[in-house]
């Protein structure tokens, strides 16, 4: 009795699927995940998805789908968070490899399909840029959902497409979404978030993040990214909603183009065409970026002082929360001292930690 969750974005598209999992399941049999190893540069260093080549340590599934365990170790410098994932939560987490682009996925999904013969099979996107036409201005990673959308509208089997929190990625937002939501599936809650609350101590993502949460009764407005964009945290937050999956790709413009693709490369090229960039562009020019910055000291008087100069600006904005990933770059750290400045401002000031948020605290 095994069912499968394809976590459209990977990164924290896969806590939420376990989030999920959890949320309507119970306790019975975990379970399989199959999610990208994409991370992006706070975690790794290295540009664009990992591939089955980028690491060490995982067990063949099937002829095309690789399982990431606890021992997986990415090859240097890569990283990833997944053997972490796999190490903390109970479920099997099988990678996406999009180097052979949608036909590739597409096999690997085939083989995990005959070989699982899942009860259910779920496309989960957090926030709901799986739903993009691919020109909206707001638009900034529609690669990963795009190609995960294009792969399962081409499996011959049922699939549920579901979008939780809609809006939280920033990219669509909720007034954007509300005509092509479809029913009402499940409002996660405190107890929803409870199995991955130790996850979201570290891992980076900020819209499952926001998503638990949100679940937990968090409302505001919440700061993210480099960019600094206002997220709304409203009670349509903590919401997951199914949507019809071939309507789904009669919007999604860049699905449909890439769904004969062979390579990543190839994917990247329409998407450029498509929607007037490709992500991983970016990623490679702030990682070239990154490469020039100093990252400045992680000196406890010093950060205190910046961040309540922060706080006062975000709050002149209308900010109420933010991300521990954005105050990392708020501060001109370094991805590898997030964790080191969470530590630090959460023992300072444990009265502003709404997990895993930062409340922007009131003036005093």
């Amino acid at each position: 009795m095994t069912r499968l969750i394809v976590a459209a974005g990977g990164g924290g598209d896969a806590v939420a699927a376990a989030m999920l999992d959890a949320a309507l399941y119970g306790n019975s049999e975990r379970a399989v995940i199959l999610t990208y190893a994409w991370d992006r540069l706070l975690i790794d260093p290295v540009p664009g998805p990992r591939g089955s080549d980028d690491f060490t340590g995982l067990e063949l599934l099937t002829p095309a789908v690789w399982t990431v365990p606890a021992e997986a170790r990415p090859n240097a410098p890569a990283g990833s968070t997944l053997p972490r994932l796999a190490t903390e939560l109970p479920h099997s987490f099988a990678l996406i490899d999009p180097g052979q682009g949608v036909e590739g996925v597409t096999r690997q999904l085939e083989e995990l399909v005959t070989f699982l013969q899942p009860t259910s099979i779920d496309l989960l996107d957090v926030g709901g840029d799986v739903l993009a036409r691919g020109d909206e201005p707001t638009l900034k990673s529609p690669l990963a959902d795009s190609l995960a959308l294009a792969a399962c509208g081409q499996v011959n089997a049922p699939i549920r497409l579901l979008v939780a929190g809609p809006g939280l990625d920033g990219e669509l937002s909720h007034e954007d979404l509300q005509g092509m939501l479809g029913p009402l599936v499940h409002t996660f809650t405190a107890e929803d978030a409870e199995p991955i609350s130790a996850v979201l101590e570290w891992h980076p993502s900020e819209a499952t993040g926001m998503l638990a949460a949100t679940a937990r009764g968090v409302r505001g407005t919440c700061e993210v990214r480099d960019a600094g964009l206002p997220i709304p945290l409203t009670d349509e937050s903590p919401t997951v909603h199914e949507v019809d999956l071939d309507e789904a790709l009669g919007r999604n413009e860049l699905a449909r183009a890439i769904m004969s693709t062979t390579t990543l490369d190839q994917v990247e090229a329409l998407s450029r065409e498509v929607c007037g960039f490709s992500e991983i562009d970016y990623e490679r020019n702030k990682a070239l970026w990154l490469k020039d910055q100093r990252p400045a000291k992680l000196d406890a008087e010093s950060v205190l002082i910046q961040l309540a100069q922060f706080e006062a600006e975000a709050r002149s904005r209308g900010v109420t929360h933010t991300t521990f990933r954005h105050l990392t770059e708020v501060l001109n750290l370094d991805g590898s001292q997030r964790d080191d400045l969470r530590r630090l401002l959460i023992n300072n000031r444990p009265e502003q930690y709404a997990a895993p948020l930062w409340c922007i605290s009131a003036p005093t």
